[in-house]
């Protein structure tokens, strides 16, 4: 892990217009600097880069952040690597903390397995192009598939030789561990103990993670009366987790970004053929079945994806699985089905681009299309089976996370299947509340086994809290706000540790005194049992919290540096905004108060304007069980909702009444 100092280093070494201007071409507006955005398309620059506040922004896309940030995004690296990266473009020395011995021993093995992995790859190349058995055999076959040299070599493309020991004898010949060997599965050890290619008599893909290292590779075979399997896969390895990766997908982030679509297909070859068509976004789940994992990579990039199938119909059901998952994932789906014959590979290898990128854009269709289609033929008029069809779909409009979307769909499926909307909105609620409860039961298991475990009694440690206040977090918990708490944090970050005058309260018990705005917020916010409820949020206000008597730290350098990549960018970002608060209250006009008097009139406004947007949410529900029809037949129930919504009124006065106290006047509950 690197220190927070030497992160803090990294920060204040990386200037914005050095980094960036690597990779876009800037020219001066005024005191910041302009360009084309790298992650979407567009002909008028709308990315911006500050120098004076070492930050950059897009407002066609709305990414930005920090230097490191930026590496992070282009390059597609994780924190750590991003701040290597910048480590070595400013001659800056890492410190990590130092690692235990079995970490060491862990860490020294993944190297090693790197180290391997990329040796094969350069055997594999060179067999391919400089030997007789590799040009005659390997290369003729990838020419003979329609593939150019340049695609050949950009794919890093190989070839393993007939002899079923050949890398095995080369590689430990160079000195590399058999066992580590093995480790990777380009070989195994049979039961005599002899070190045998997997690969051997097979042309090579390798398989490359974002940031372009090799961690496996697939193999298929070219004779067409072998007994062995078409292709063969690198199993399992402490690098390589098959359903964590995608095929292609270190050639094709860019293109997915600037184009904010994926286009997934099946094949190796589908993959390069595409790419060498010019269509350059598209990746492979390289046979296997649709993972979560994969989706997520994807989803780190776009969200929307494109299905593309041959026209086989056994095959394209046995892939459409994936699609509900794609659908659990957030992702928005299309889905296109090549002439009857084709495939990505042969369709890319005899058509144009633009032809390729006319028939993807006039043929594609929804899932709930493509699905009706799909099972339409096998349903025909018998009612149990078109019931069937109407379930299937549902069942993937349920999964849908999005509440809006999912009305869209439900609309969408009555018109096409002539099936009552509202039938389908309670057809489609059960689903999703059975599944909700199977998760709840799973929550509830797993926290009743670790309550075990601890062997503590939770009640005991909780503080206490009143049932007002309990019903106000439950509530918040359900309705988040998260727009106002992302408010409070941006103040917080630029005014945390600043001091505050609160002033003598009116009855003259409590004398003026001064406290951090940390503080003020802090204790504000712990009398009435109220939490945070954005997690990121949640977790930089505890955080600085910790720090509410220190008047010596800076929360935006202490957050803007932190090992958090999260909690860094989100820092960034809240720094770079100027006119989130104005919302809140407006910009302060000269006067005769100090300071700290302006500080503490703003930190209570944001405070109070808080909490009566929790209140107001419970009015809102509140009001709602009085229109309820069960409420209102229940004598118990209707005095029990006006006495609630009765408290929730003065509870809001009184808020209000704060405010008039300190001569604020009300705050809207919905600034």
């Amino acid at each position: 892990m690197i220190d927070r100092r030497t992160i803090e280093q990294i920060m204040d070494a990386a200037k914005v217009e050095e980094v960036v201007g690597d990779f876009v071409a800037l020219r001066k507006r005024g005191v910041n600097m302009i360009g084309l955005c790298p992650f979407h398309n567009e002909k008028t620059p709308s990315f911006t880069v500050s120098p004076s506040k070492n930050l950059w922004k897009c407002f066609g896309c709305g990414k930005g952040g920090k230097p490191v940030h930026f590496i992070m995004e282009h390059e597609q690296m994780s924190y750590p690597d991003a701040l290597r990266w910048l480590a070595k473009k400013y001659h800056i020395e890492i410190k990590e903390r130092e690692l235990t011995d079995e970490e060491k021993r862990e860490e020294s093995i993944r190297e090693s397995l790197f180290v391997i992995n990329q040796y094969a790859l350069q055997y594999f190349n060179e067999t391919l192009h400089e030997s007789e058995e590799g040009k005659a055999i390997g290369l003729n076959y990838f020419r003979h598939r329609g593939l150019r040299d340049e695609t050949i070599r950009k794919f890093c493309l190989g070839y393993s030789p007939e002899r079923r020991d050949s890398f095995a004898k080369t590689a430990t010949a160079a000195g590399y561990n058999p066992e580590l060997i093995a480790k990777t599965g380009v070989c195994y050890s049979t039961e005599d103990g002899r070190l045998q290619d997997r690969f051997w008599g097979r042309v090579i893909f390798p398989v490359h993670t974002i940031s372009g290292k090799v961690v496996a590779f697939g193999g298929r075979v070219l004779q067409t009366n072998a007994k062995a399997a078409k292709y063969v896969n690198s199993p399992e390895s402490e690098i390589y987790h098959k359903s964590d990766h995608l095929y292609g997908l270190y050639f094709a982030k860019q293109a997915i970004m600037q184009k904010d679509r994926c286009i997934l297909v099946e094949g190796y070859l589908d993959v390069i053929s595409m790419y060498q068509a010019g269509i350059q976004n598209v990746v492979a789940s390289s046979g296997t079945s649709l993972t979560t994992g994969q989706i997520r990579l994807i989803h780190r990039f776009t969200n929307n994806v494109t299905l593309l199938y041959d026209g086989d119909k056994a095959g394209i059901k046995a892939s459409i699985r994936g699609i509900d998952m794609l659908l659990e994932e957030g992702m928005n789906i299309n889905v296109v089905l090549l002439p009857e014959g084709e495939d990505p590979d042969s369709y890319a290898q005899s058509h144009s681009t633009e032809e390729v990128e006319q028939y993807i854009e006039r043929n594609k269709v929804d899932f709930i299309r493509f699905k009706t289609n799909l099972l339409m033929d096998e349903v025909g008029d018998d009612p149990i089976k078109r019931a069937g069809l109407v379930g299937d779909v549902v069942k993937s409009i349920a999964v849908v996370p999005n509440e809006i979307l999912r009305s869209e769909y439900i609309k969408k499926c009555s018109d096409m299947l002539k099936v009552s909307e509202q039938l389908l909105v309670k057809e489609t609620a059960k689903i999703r509340m059975k599944r909700a409860e199977e998760q709840q039961k799973q929550r509830f298991g797993a926290e009743k086994d670790e309550e075990a475990g601890s062997g503590q009694d939770l009640a005991e440690e909780s503080p206490a809290v009143d049932e007002f206040q309990q019903n106000i977090i439950d509530s918040y918990s359900n309705k988040p706000l998260y727009h106002k708490e992302k408010a409070i944090i941006q103040f917080m970050l630029k005014n945390g540790s600043k001091l505050l005058q609160v002033p003598e309260n009116s009855a003259g018990n409590t004398p003026a005194f001064t406290e951090s705005v940390i503080s003020h917020l802090y204790y504000s916010f712990k009398d009435d049992g109220i939490e945070l409820t954005h997690p990121i949020y949640k977790k930089v206000f505890e955080e600085a919290s910790e720090h509410a008597n220190d008047l010596s730290f800076d929360p935006e350098n202490h957050f803007m540096a932190h090992p958090d990549s999260e909690i860094s960018r989100l820092t960034a970002e809240l720094c770079g905004e100027k006119y989130l608060l104005s919302k809140f209250f407006s910009e302060q006009k000269s006067d005769e108060r100090n300071e700290m008097a302006v500080l503490f009139e703003q930190t209570t406004r944001l405070s109070i304007a808080y909490k009566l947007s929790i209140v107001d949410e419970m009015l809102k529900e509140t009001m709602d069980k009085l229109k309820d029809p069960s409420t209102t037949a229940d004598p118990a129930a209707l005095q029990e909702a006006m006495e609630d919504f009765k408290f929730l009124k003065e509870t809001q006065a009184a808020l209000n009444n704060v405010l008039r106290g300190y001569g604020f006047g009300n705050v809207a509950l919905n600034v």
